[in-house]
């Protein structure tokens, strides 16, 4: 899920590995959505949701084991754990449970809304100065895009596309929130203990729902959803946070930033051709509609970056 990129590039010693880490994200943020559909086939979205959390929430200690990274445990370290936790759950409840009604690569360009909310979230909660009229253009034309969207409900999903839609702008509304207040937090520790610390706080919170909604492992799991919660498990819950993190480390932020306009036309194509999903001229024009005003929101950083081509 994307995030705030504002780190400074690192010294040309990492540059051979960067690019590796980049198109990883590209990679596995396009293909998420898809996974997630994917996910839930033969089970219901809680069991997939917890499953997949608690492979993550494995291999994150395992790593931390294995790297022998430090795992900070005062107390502005728990607050972000807790913050991360509850963010985290609620942002992805309601995407696999909206994610039921929706095309896959829909679930791609609303979380493209992301860095949108963030900014005004940020301008409102941290004061931060982000609203100005060309990012505040960028926001008016990202939502004229989603009213494009919602306005074509019979090319985006099921018969109840309208409810996904919502959800999953609920869930990218979490998300953005759950970043401001980590960032406000200010903890300082390593990425991987952040994403460790935050599945752990997390992952009791989707056993209660899984245990609510079905109680039940599913006994005959289709081959494509058990890869898919393996997948999602693996690289949609730790090592897609660490190459994020990674990345906005060592790369400058219009660079960061071209990985919300590049991965959601390449998840509503991979739902095309990999899901059969028919989507409609509008939506299209929806999604183009808000690629266009995350560009405007992200122009100075997209400038800087061409300057320095």
């Amino acid at each position: 899920m994307q995030g705030m990129p504002s780190r400074r590039a690192a010294p040309s010693q990492n540059t051979m590995s960067v690019p590796v880490a980049y198109l990883g994200i590209i990679l596995i943020w396009s293909t998420t959505p898809l996974a997630i559909q994917w996910s839930t086939q033969g089970s219901s979205f809680a069991f997939a949701l917890f499953a997949r959390m608690t492979i993550g929430v494995v291999l994150a200690v395992v790593l931390l084991a294995a790297w022998r990274v430090r795992f900070p445990l005062h107390a502005r370290a728990w607050r972000s754990y807790l913050v991360g936790g509850l963010g985290t759950f609620g942002a992805m409840t309601l995407t696999y449970w909206g994610a039921r009604h929706v095309h896959s690569g829909l679930i791609s360009v609303l979380f493209g809304l992301s860095p949108l909310m963030t900014g005004v979230l940020a301008a409102l909660w941290l004061g931060e100065r982000a609203l100005t009229p060309l990012r505040l253009t960028g926001m008016a034309l990202g939502m004229i895009g989603l009213a494009t969207i919602f306005a074509q409900g019979e090319g985006a999903g099921g018969t109840q596309v309208a409810l996904g839609l919502v959800l999953l702008l609920c869930a990218v509304f979490i998300h953005s929130a759950s970043l401001v207040w980590v960032k406000q937090i200010d903890d300082d520790s390593p990425p991987l203990a952040t994403a460790a610390g935050t599945l752990i706080v997390s992952l009791p919170l989707f056993g209660l729902v899984w245990w609510l909604v079905e109680g039940h492992v599913p006994v005959d799991l289709p081959l494509r959803a058990s890869v898919a919660i393996v997948y999602l498990g693996v690289f949609g819950s730790v090592l897609g946070f660490a190459l994020y993190y990674y990345v906005i480390r060592h790369m400058e932020a219009g660079k960061v930033a071209l990985i919300t306009l590049v991965t959601p036309v390449i998840a509503l194509l991979l739902g095309q051709t990999l899901n059969g999903e028919a989507i409609g001229a509008r939506v299209w024009l929806g999604a183009a509609l808000i690629a266009g005003g995350l560009v405007l929101h992200q122009w100075t950083a997209l400038v800087r970056l061409a300057r320095r081509q």
